[in-house]
């Protein structure tokens, strides 16, 4: 019997020990279901982790990712955040009834959130951020998750407005929202938070104030609320509680203004206070420099008036003070010089002025000082005295004094020698000091920064060479020297910055050939040597710039061809401008399939033959100049192709031929705005089907953002504009002007002329126009100069005309119109000039009358011999021809009167007819 009862107690144990061994390897568990159930909806998972590891083999506490309670061995943690997964969160997941923390942050989740996840009521953390959740609601079941502690939505496309259950979760610590689309106001109850350490709503599109008891819960610590649309002034009762918790404070990017409160002070343990890009006006509370914790004082870009007080120097722990683009006047405290760990100090874009202070140079953490754009001035007369003192900045790195009125010489003694130079400055790696007044040589020492990426010195009054030994900074991406009057060659060690990237050396003396070295900079994408006294060849070695975009060669002495192998940088080079140089030859069709082109410049040279018809594949083409050359043929139709066409000017060459040729599209450049083929050989009749085309001239918006106003700003560009050649310094998409002038284009002025009402300045001078004058053109409300002289145009001048209220030139002069001058609005203001030549206009501000003191009208025929003789003329010369007559009536009576023994007869006549004349009086 008992040895019946030791072999069943052997095998139960053997029995149980077999099934408790066997649960997690054959049984699914609720965990392991929910689980493996996720792992199934997993649509992308780039890392293979789920699929090598979520197995049935091994047991569910040992997946990656999951963690267990030590109790009932259930799963409390999942943590799967930056493994690359992709697809939908699956409903099941809301089985995992233990789980504490649910961590699906940075993957490429879509869809919604189950609501089956509100039945995770253990659960103390949600992240759900950095995916792409659908762009719905947040849903209102998280109100139900009341031990939720940290709940992360950011980075995601929820969208509508906060909802108000949330704030049943009174536990909460952590709510980050940012980065989704949600709108509305923030709701007053969000500052009922009992717990609530951090508010994250940083990059929505939140409006309204901002809740007055927000700033005044306990537990805050940070709030970032930036880049939103809020508005309003900040709660007057800032800190009210007088929070020694809140340490951050982030509201860059919205809408608010007015002062900042001067409870502000309140904030006793505020870090970081960043305020920047709002309308904040005023001065700067003198409570914010007690703020005596401050790190980080951010308020550029508002509208902050006054000076900065001395009291700055209480921040000692102020690491950043960023004031930049404001309003600010006076000097700069030397109190600043006693802010010891500052490392970026910009108040750049003020109206600061009067000495820099030494002191700051005493700051030996100084990283980035940003003066640029004030009115410093420095306290010698020759060398540049701060220069010296910025011995103490050895970890500058970044110095930024542009747009200054700066005025000395760049002290070569003070470069480079120990201890008063800048050639301590081992780590500087930006220099700007363009648009100063700086005289005298470049440096050589300035050679020594080994670190230096940057060097602005452009419009300045630099003299001499460029140092040598610049290619011994091999560190240096961009250097800008234009404007200034450097002289002699370009070294030939230069062209060993085999990684510069932006050279320009424009408006300079500088002079000589360009070498074949020239080629080694490998890596360069913008080159501006315009405006100097270069000669000789383009070389081809500049084919090399495989990275090449903007390349301005204008305003030199070039000579021969346009390189062939330019075809090599088709694919990149954006800008090419030859202007006024004096190439010859045709231009090369170097412009292959793929043609990224978008500005071609080659006016004032001596190019002949044919524009090549490879340009059609130059499709982002913006603007096109080759005015003042040789070039022949036809007007360029197969262009309507380069739908992107702005500016088109093939004015002063050799084109001929009709504008009436068919085409095959149904709009010929349909965003041209500036034409002018003046001074050529075109015939025929005005393409009544070109200017219904235009559209770039029809209906202009007037309020185009400023980004994407201007064509063009690289160069000036010549036109005639009013009557007088003029230069463009660039092109906005609000210029518009047809130039035809100087053809010999025949027959009427098409009345689709007038439907071009967003044109500004029309010239069709000097060709043989006949018929009258289009009634239309009163219609084209925004013309300011209009010029039809020289032609055979007939009939009365419109009164539609007299619409065109914004022309300040008017020139109908030389042709054949008949009739009254009309006098209403503008035209009144206009002069003999603006007609003179028609035999039958009359009426001011011409001296023929249309009709006499008796009502009669005079006809053209009566007054042809005198009155059009006298309109010809200005009011100086009929004077003079008054003068004339009269010396010569008397120097006549004179010679008779001597030569005759004074006749009796004349001087009876001549003192009777004076006497007459007064009795007359």
């Amino acid at each position: 019997m008992e040895y019946f009862f030791y072999i069943a107690l052997v095998l139960s144990i053997l029995c149980t020990s077999r099934l408790t061994s066997s649960i997690p390897i054959f049984n699914l568990t609720t965990d392991e279901y929910a689980l493996l159930a996720f792992k199934n909806a997993i649509t992308s998972n780039s890392r293979a982790i789920l699929s090598d590891n979520w197995s049935t083999n091994i047991f569910i506490c040992n997946w990656i990712g999951v963690s267990c309670g030590t109790k009932y061995r259930r799963v409390t943690a999942l943590n799967v955040s930056g493994f690359h997964l992709g697809g939908t969160i699956p409903p099941h997941l809301g089985n995992l009834t233990f789980l504490r923390s649910l961590d699906l942050s940075s993957n490429s989740f879509t869809g919604l959130m189950p609501s089956e996840l509100s039945n995770l009521r253990r659960l103390k953390e949600l992240n759900v951020g950095i995916n792409s959740l659908a762009s719905t609601e947040i849903p209102s079941w998280l109100g139900h998750l009341s031990q939720l502690e940290h709940l992360y939505l950011n980075n995601n496309t929820f969208s509508g407005t906060i909802p108000i259950s949330l704030f049943n979760i009174s536990r909460l610590h952590t709510l980050d929202m940012g980065y989704n689309i949600l709108e509305g106001n923030l709701p007053e109850k969000i500052a009922n938070f009992s717990f609530l350490g951090t508010l994250n709503l940083v990059g929505n599109k939140l409006t309204g104030s901002i809740p007055s008891g927000l700033f005044n819960m306990s537990s805050l610590i940070e709030i970032n609320m930036r880049y939103n649309k809020l508005s309003g002034k900040l709660p007057k009762d800032i800190c009210g509680n007088t929070n020694p918790k809140l340490k951050r404070i982030y509201l860059t990017g919205n809408q608010l203004y007015g002062k900042i409160p001067a409870n502000i002070y309140k904030c006793r343990g505020l870090e970081d206070l960043r305020l920047p890009k709002n309308h904040f006006s005023g001065d700067i509370p003198r409570e914010i420099w007690s703020l005596s914790m401050l790190r980080i004082l951010s308020l550029f870009t508002n509208q902050f008036t006054g000076s900065i007080p001395k009291q700055v120097g209480n921040l000692t722990f102020l690491e950043r003070l960023d004031l930049h683009e404001n309003y600010l006047t006076g000097e700069l405290p030397v109190e600043l010089g006693t802010v010891q760990f500052l490392e970026w100090f910009s108040v750049r874009n003020n109206s600061l002025s009067g000495f820099i202070p030494s002191s700051i140079f005493n700051i030996s953490t100084l990283k980035t000082l940003e003066l640029s754009f004030n009115q410093f001035e420095d306290s010698t007369t020759q060398e540049l005295g701060f220069f010296s003192s910025l011995t103490n900045c050895r970890n500058l790195e970044v110095l930024e004094l542009s747009y200054n009125p700066l005025n000395g010489i760049l002290p070569a003694a003070s470069i480079g020698s120990i201890p008063s130079t800048i050639g301590n400055l081992k780590n500087i790696q930006g220099m700007y000091l363009s648009y100063n007044q700086l005289q005298g040589n470049i440096p050589h020492h300035l050679c020594q920064m080994n670190r230096l990426g940057d060097l602005y010195l452009s419009a300045n009054m630099l003299t001499g060479p460029i140092p040598d030994c610049l290619c011994e900074v091999e560190s240096l991406r961009k250097i800008y020297l234009s404007s200034n009057k450097l002289n002699s060659t370009i070294p030939s060690t230069f062209w060993d910055l085999r990684d510069l990237l932006i050279l320009d050396l424009s408006s300079n003396n500088l002079s000589g050939n360009l070498p074949s070295q020239i080629g080694n900079l490998r890596a360069i994408y913008y080159m501006d040597m315009s405006s100097n006294q270069f000669s000789g060849e383009i070389p081809t070695s500049i084919c090399n710039f495989r990275s090449l975009q903007h390349l301005h060669l204008s305003y030199n002495s070039l000579e021969g061809r346009i390189p062939q192998c330019f075809e090599k940088t088709n694919r990149s080079l954006q800008v090419l401008h030859l202007k006024r140089n004096y190439l010859h030859g045709i231009i090369p069709s170097i412009f292959t399939n793929g043609c990224a082109l978008n500005s071609l410049n080659l006016n004032w040279n001596q190019f002949g033959g044919m524009l090549p018809r490879s340009l059609a594949n130059c499709r982002q083409l913006n603007v096109l100049d080759v005015g003042n050359n040789e070039i022949r043929g036809k007007f360029p139709f197969w262009m309507e192709t380069l739908l992107e066409l702005r500016v088109l000017v093939l004015k002063s060459n050799r084109f001929n031929g009709i504008m009436l040729l068919p085409s095959k599209t149904s709009a010929l450049f349909p965003k041209l705005q500036v034409i002018d083929i003046a001074n050529n050989s075109f015939t025929g009749s005005l393409s009544d089907r070109f200017f219904k085309s235009v559209t770039a001239m029809i209906d202009v918006n007037e309020n185009i953002p400023i980004d994407d106003v201007v064509v063009i700003n690289e160069f000036y560009m010549e036109f005639v504009i009013k009557g007088s050649d003029q230069q463009v310094p660039r092109i906005l998409k609000t210029f518009t002007t047809i130039d035809m002038s100087n053809n010999n284009f025949c027959g009427s002025i098409p009345e689709s002329m007038g439907k071009l009402n967003s044109l500004r300045y029309l010239n069709l001078s000097h060709n043989n126009l006949t018929g009258d004058i289009p009634s239309s053109i009163g219609n084209m409300a925004t013309l300011e100069s209009l010029d039809l002289s020289i032609n055979q145009l007939d009939g009365e001048i419109p009164t539609q005309l007299t619409h065109l209220t914004f022309v300040a030139k008017l020139n109908l002069s030389m042709n054949n119109l008949v009739g009254r001058i009309p006098q209403a609005k503008q035209f009144s203001t206009f002069e003999n000039d603006s007609y003179v030549g028609n035999q039958g206009l009359c009426g001011v501000p011409l001296t023929r009358k249309c009709e006499e003191e008796n009502g009669a009208t005079v006809s053209p025929e009566e007054e042809h011999d005198e009155s059009d003789f006298v309109d010809g003329l200005s009011c100086w010369a009929v004077v003079a021809l008054g003068y004339g007559c009269g010396c010569v009536i008397g120097i006549s009576i004179g010679y008779i009167v001597l030569g005759y023994g004074r006749p009796k007869w004349l001087l009876e006549w001549s003192f009777g007819v004076a006497y007459k004349i007064k009795r007359s009086r």
